[in-house]
């Protein structure tokens, strides 16, 4: 839990960024957007009526994204919240590089008030500059991997410069905790979900994240990473893999329905929708909709879930259903906390240590060594003779 004088510098900033800027430009990849990006899009939208906007770099080595959004910033009056621990990881450096090099070109001496780095506490390169620089700062802890780390600065100042109530997140996720911890099997869900994923994974080789929002994709995406990471080493763990329905139905579905059999799905369902509209009868009935005349929209969703459930099961595709009341940030919070422990609980029955990811190293290497980077003189022989 974060002291509350870190809660409260956060919102403070927030608000001082909300009121000064257009959009935060938040530089990072990983762990380090992910759950941020999950609980701005899955709570405000993807056309939020929030007029601050929230900006995703750094998460990808394309140049055609990288300059087309510095091309978007150059008309607004942005900040930028780099996130990395060393500072020095590729993709969000070259990023950070870029952002801070058009922040300089626009405001000169005063681009450093509006950098805000969320890094180590004592060493790195970023922490380094930041000090130099006179960025503002915020901790990434030490004892915390990527994919758990939305619940502090990493996480929590961009959720709230997009106007999201951390206090009423961190809510969320403080009882999930209880209820993970205190409550016997009988009523501990994160228990029971963690224990029929290992259950099926006796017979099958993919899990599929399915919701009917798409709103709700990159809480998938985030998932994929807490699961992937925690799980996928020594030869062993669930591929993890989403769809969002009905949209997926259209393309996934048949595979799904009758492909190889290799996957079950767990099914996230929101029971309370946001907005639901109506649909209303027409004078002609050219669409055969009219038989739908005073039903709710959302009515129709939970009636295409509920004859998918049915269809894949009939087809060998065991399902699992999540159920959440609505997805605002308490139960948002309660929410990613509950995939959390299970995660851990679902890794040690296992037998890996769900909390550590040595293979992401891998490509890195390989890359420092095919861009000539200093000292890696020797690997980058080698992997050009591979060549």
């Amino acid at each position: 839990k974060l002291p509350e004088s870190e809660v409260k510098r956060i919102i403070a900033t927030a608000q001082r960024i909300r009121e000064n800027y257009d959009c935060l430009v938040v530089v990072g990849i990983g762990g380090s957007y992910l759950g941020a990006r999950a609980a701005i899009e899955a709570i405000n939208g993807l056309y939020s009526k929030d007029n601050f906007e929230i900006i995703f770099l750094g998460n990808t080595l394309s140049s055609t994204y990288t300059k087309q959004v510095l091309d978007y910033l150059e008309n607004k009056k942005f900040a930028v919240n780099v996130i990395s621990k060393s500072g020095t990881t590729t993709e969000p450096a070259i990023a950070f590089r870029l952002c801070k090099e058009l922040l300089i070109k626009k405001y000169h001496e005063k681009a450093a008030e509006r950098i805000f780095a969320t890094t180590d506490a004592k060493k790195g390169a970023l922490r380094n500059l930041a000090t130099q620089e006179g960025y503002e700062t915020f901790v990434v802890p030490d004892d915390i991997g990527g994919r758990y780390s939305w619940f502090t600065a990493v996480g929590l100042l961009p959720i709230a410069c997009a106007g999201i109530d951390i206090d009423a997140l961190m809510k969320g996720s403080y009882d999930a905790m209880n209820d993970c911890v205190n409550n016997g099997y009988d009523s501990n869900d994160a228990m029971k979900y963690a224990n029929m994923r290992n259950l099926l994974y006796k017979t099958k080789q993919i899990e599929i994240l399915v919701n009917f929002e798409p709103r709700l994709a990159y809480i998938s995406e985030w998932w994929k990473q807490l699961y992937g990471e925690s799980e996928g080493k020594d030869h062993k763990g669930l591929f993890p893999a989403s769809l969002v329905y009905s949209t997926d139905l259209h393309s996934m579905g048949q595979y799904v329905q009758e492909g190889k059999g290799l996957m079950f799905e767990t099914v996230l369902n929101v029971l309370n929708p946001e907005e639901n509209l109506i649909l209303r009868k027409e004078a002609e009935d050219l669409d055969q909709l009219n038989y739908l005349d005073q039903t709710k929209m959302d009515s129709v969703a939970k009636k295409a879930m509920q004859g998918t459930i049915l269809a894949h099961v009939d087809g060998g595709v065991p399902n699992l259903v999540l159920e959440v009341e609505e997805m605002d940030a308490y139960h948002l919070g309660y929410l990613l906390y509950f995939f959390m422990f299970a995660c851990g609980v679902s890794g040690y029955m296992l037998g890996v240590n769900p909390f550590n990811q040595p293979g992401v190293e891998a490509y890195k290497k390989n890359m420092f060594a095919l861009l000539d980077k200093p000292g890696y003189e020797e690997e980058s022989k080698a992997i050009r003779a591979k060549l």
